[in-house]
């Protein structure tokens, strides 16, 4: 599998993808960086077509 240029983490909810990092120092929290929509082989963040 290649690294996600968006984020590390990708959570997969049907047609919805949402790209996160986890960050433990100095406090555990998430960081959502993106979210976007799956169709067909693309994915649509922001109304733009982004290469994974």
């Amino acid at each position: 599998m290649r690294p996600n240029p968006v984020a590390p983490w990708e959570l997969r909810i049907g047609d919805l993808r949402a790209y996160y990092d986890v960050l433990e120092e100095p406090e555990k929290r998430v960081l959502v960086r993106a979210v976007g929509i799956k169709i067909r082989s693309s994915v649509r963040i922001g109304g733009e077509e982004v290469q994974l």
